[in-house]
């Protein structure tokens, strides 16, 4: 301790005694001293050394780092505690949209809200629901409640519903660098999808793509699925429009009340709500399980053992419109005369005087009631083509009109009449009860007359109708009208074909693919035909009839067509077709295979007695399990390999069962085709045994008349 701090810890000082004369000398001195201070005079601070200079620049630039890192823990802590506010389980929330995780913490779902953003401080979780009142736009009801419905399956229900009108909620859904799978059924059919170029969101309802090119088809669901087992369901609420971004990899989910076909429900005002459910399992086969039982209608019936087993046989690309009586008895003859089966004879376009008609034309079918007890007797089952059109100059017309059958335009006051593929005529709104009745009273007495065993329903496409129209009671959704119109098929279920579905998989029937060109590609061809019954059988549609053995037939659409003036398909594509056909849910002649030479009659016997054998059998089985699990028919590759890559890229093989795989030849002049085999042990149809799968089989010898297949061996 100093001598100076010892001094000031001593309170008391030894002093002398001051005399008189020493006090006034200090006066003197003190009055010296103030005399020479200005008034104006500041005394200078001290400068410190050079020395501390940098130390008191880096004890305020400490203080500084510690003020901010002070700042960022608050921050930090703040976000933190929103994160943990808008986060669910394995998902997270956004101003711009959310991301799903899965269990192994991979991000396997993103969606952005394109037509707004969240005000995150508006959001709150309660529980399992995450909520937010109000977007960038103005207030809004949003929500995400997380459901664990299984141990292996999360789900996710969204839903963003405007409070104040705006044109529309558009949701931008990210495919990413993996596989989707669903939708609807397309003109150009891939699998997996394949996106095109940039397509605005359009109306989601069922369409005739043979057509209209850019239309989804008649058979849709909106349902999606991805090889990361994520699956998407949006709600039957939803006034649905969907478009996609080929550049961006995305589909463009919207919902909208202007310039569409759909309503909003009555009592309520245009302000669309955009909902929709996402699941999340362990893999693709058991989470597409889990929805199918969840969200989808199931068969109740199966057809008729028949419908499987034998080929049917139609008049339509052989006759058309030409069709009369004696064309049904020859044609029916020579069906027997080279000793084919057949499960039954379709009589297809313009046996009636008009479309409306129910009944036959008589200068073209003068006996129609001798031709049908011929048929008989020739142990062949007879279905009638039917439509839900009432042409203007039918003599139905003008009691459709009295009777308020048809559907109307928006006022209510008089038919709605539309262009139809023949002509122009109303349309039956099935709707009505009345107008139900009234034809299925047409085609009971129909059945009864001539012993018609069922009914080939064709069209029924929301695209047929007007687009702005009214019904007996009020569509929000459109396509219902198309439901209402395959539900006429359940009394006849049983050998009986429609071309529409939505929700309409209880109807227990065969769905028809819409019309097929005589070509080999993707757009309505051979190569187009796996994809779109794949597509088909993920949307819940089992029983599917791929329509006819090398197409249609139409010129100008038509691969070969003028070879040798005989004015048919192509002679190869023909026969790759009716071998892939063989191994469908059913298979369906119209071009004769005599028409050709006798190798191609030949193949076409081989390819049928092959069915009855081997494929229909089992066909039966898997129908017979398809009301209990809803499980599709012919499956893709990845059914039985969920976590096998290449598997979900195979879009010309595929699976009936779990057992038999089918890898027919799909490509003019091969005679040859790679061939990919999944884990397991696989004995080919030449007897050669495979036990080192997977594996792919490069160049695997294929002969004209042969299909690939192969057996899996427990």
């Amino acid at each position: 301790m100093t001598q100076d701090s010892q001094e000031e810890r001593q309170p008391y000082h030894r002093r002398g005694k001051r005399t008189k004369k020493d006090s006034q000398a200090a006066a003197r001195t003190a009055t010296t001293m103030y005399t020479f201070i200005p008034d104006n005079f500041s005394p200078a601070k001290a400068k410190p050394p050079k020395e501390l200079k940098p130390m008191l620049g880096s004890v305020l630039l400490g203080l500084l780092l510690v003020l901010a890192a002070v700042v960022a823990w608050c921050y930090y802590s703040i976000s933190l505690r929103k994160a943990e506010r808008l986060g669910a389980e394995l998902l997270e929330l956004r101003a711009s949209g959310f991301s799903i995780r899965n269990q192994q913490g991979e991000q396997v779902f993103r969606l952005a809200f394109s037509s707004g953003a969240l005000d995150l401080e508006s959001c709150a979780r309660e529980g399992a629901i995450l909520s937010c009142s109000r977007s960038t736009g103005g207030p809004l009801n949003f929500f995400i409640q997380t459901v664990r419905p299984k141990d292996t399956v999360m789900c996710y229900r969204v839903r963003w519903e405007e409070l104040t009108p705006v044109p529309s909620v558009e949701h931008t859904m990210f495919l990413g660098d993996v596989h989707w799978y669903g939708g609807a059924e397309m003109r150009t059919q891939h699998w997996p999808i394949q996106l095109a170029g940039l397509q605005a969101p359009q109306p989601f309802v069922t369409s005739d793509v043979y057509s209209s090119r850019a239309a989804f088809g008649g058979i849709l669901e909106r349902y999606w699925l991805s090889s990361k087992a994520v699956a998407i369901k949006v709600n039957d609420s939803v006034p649905f429009h969907l478009g996609w971004n080929a550049t961006g990899r995305s589909l463009l989910l919207q919902a909208r009340y202007h310039d569409t076909p759909y309503k909003p429900p009555a009592g309520r005002g245009p302000l669309p709500e955009l909902s929709y459910r996402v699941c999340v399992g362990s893999d693709v086969t058991s989470i597409h399980k889990y929805m199918v039982r969840r969200y989808f209608n199931k068969p109740s019936k199966v057809p008729a053992r028949e419908a499987f087993r034998d080929p049917i046989w139609s008049t339509w690309a052989l006759y058309g419109r030409a069709v009369d009586q004696d064309k049904v008895l020859r044609f029916a003859e020579k069906i027997r005369k080279y000793r084919f089966n057949c499960s039954y004879l379709e009589i297809d376009d313009m046996y009636m005087p008009a479309y409306g008609d129910f009944t036959f034309d008589e200068a073209k079918f003068p006996n129609a009631t001798e031709m049908f007890r011929k048929l008989q007797e020739a142990g062949l089952r007879v279905t009638l083509w039917v439509h839900p059109f009432v042409n203007y100059n039918s003599s139905s017309f003008g009691e459709g009109v009295e009777r308020g059958l048809f559907v109307r335009e928006p006022t209510g006051r008089l038919p709605a009449l539309v262009r139809w593929w023949n002509g122009i005529g109303a349309v039956l709104d099935f709707t009505h009860p009345a107008a139900r009745e009234w034809f299925q009273g047409h085609l009971r007495r129909l059945r009864t007359q001539y012993s018609i065993s069922s009914f080939k329903f064709d069209a029924g496409e929301v695209s047929y109708l007007p687009r702005d129209f009214s019904t007996f009671r009020p569509l929000a959704d459109p396509n219902l009208w198309s439901r209402r119109y395959t539900e006429m098929a359940l009394p006849f279920f049983s050998l009986a074909e429609v071309r529409v579905g939505y929700q309409s998989q209880n109807i227990s029937c065969f769905f028809r693919l819409i019309d097929r060109d005589s070509v080999w590609g993707h757009e309505l061809g051979l190569r187009s035909l796996i994809p779109a019954v794949l597509t088909i059988s993920m949307l819940g549609y089992p029983f599917i009839l791929p329509d006819l053995i090398g197409g249609n037939a139409v010129p100008g659409h038509t691969a070969g067509m003028g070879v040798g003036d005989t004015g048919i398909p192509d002679r190869e594509l023909y026969v790759r077709w009716l071998e892939v056909a063989a191994f469908m849910p059913a298979m369906q002649f119209s071009i004769p295979p005599w028409l050709y030479d006798q190798e191609v009659v030949e193949i076409a016997r081989k390819f049928a007695a092959l069915r009855a054998e081997l494929v229909a059998p089992l066909l039966l089985e898997l129908a017979g399990e398809v009301t209990d699990t809803g499980d599709p028919i012919v499956r893709p590759l990845w059914w039985i390999a969920p976590g096998d890559e290449a598997a979900h890229r195979v879009d010309s093989q595929f699976l009936i069962g779990d057992t038999l795989l089918v890898a027919p030849v799909l490509e003019p002049g091969k005679q040859e085709r790679d061939v990919y085999l999944p884990a397991g042990k696989w004995r080919s149809y030449k007897g050669e045994l495979f036990v080192k799968a997977p594996i792919l089989l490069t160049d695997y010898p294929v002969d004209l008349d042969e299909v690939a297949y192969f057996t899996w061996v427990s």
